[in-house]
């Protein structure tokens, strides 16, 4: 079977906030069309203080996402904050106690981050948001594992059903925050906050695949 070893997985989310300083200037060109403008910005800033302090240390996964909620939570503004900050410190928290973390945990602990967001939001599905590409991920990854196929297999599901999801956003009429006064005007552009949740979900599958391993059967 299949695991993703918590200990010194960290640099998985190093890779993650590099991937979003690397897109600061494309997130807030998105933003910018029907929104404040400031979303790869303010991003850029948290994911980047993160960065700093995940750097050189060899940090387990869950304390490295623990790091990077707080630092979201804590020391960035706008709205994308709190949510994304909610949704790392709850993937800290599902495998904290976990050495060895099977598809089966990488499942749970992704519905615990999806549940954070909830909790504090009143987005749902179709409100052109970060869970048009969160939900149907996670949707998507369950039902392959349900489906009996392998881990790295789920993680390649996982990857096109959030960028399905991204570009899904394109059609929508935004129904919460800035844009929702847009109304039909904010039709015809993808979702900030939707496509740095595609970024961040294809970087988490692309580190977890590159340090999966699998148990080693005895010989009978």
């Amino acid at each position: 079977m299949q695991h993703l070893p918590n200990r010194s997985s960290g640099d998985i989310v190093l890779a993650i906030a590099e991937k979003i300083i690397e897109n600061r200037a494309y997130l807030s060109e998105i933003d910018g069309k029907i929104g404040d403008g400031d979303h790869g910005v303010n991003m850029a800033k948290g994911f980047g203080i993160a960065a700093e302090r995940i750097r050189g240390k060899d940090l387990s996964l869950s304390a490295a996402f623990d790091l990077l909620g707080t630092v979201l939570m804590t020391e960035i503004g706008g709205s994308m904050g709190p949510l994304y900050g909610m949704m790392f410190t709850e993937f800290a928290e599902a495998i904290d106690d976990v050495a060895a973390i099977d598809a089966a945990t990488f499942a749970k602990m992704l519905t615990a981050g999806l549940a954070g967001i909830q909790a504090i939001g009143s987005a749902k599905v179709g409100d052109k948001t970060l869970l048009d590409a969160l939900v149907p991920a996670i949707t998507a990854f369950e039902a392959a594992i349900s489906a009996g196929r392998p881990f790295d297999q789920a993680l390649d599901a996982l990857v096109v059903a959030a960028e399905a999801g991204r570009d899904s956003t394109k059609d929508m009429v935004a129904k919460i925050g800035r844009a929702s006064r847009l109304g039909a005007r904010s039709v015809g552009v993808l979702d900030a906050g939707a496509t740095s949740c595609a970024l961040i979900l294809r970087d988490l599958a692309l580190g977890t695949k590159a340090r999966l391993t699998a148990d080693v059967e005895p010989v009978r």
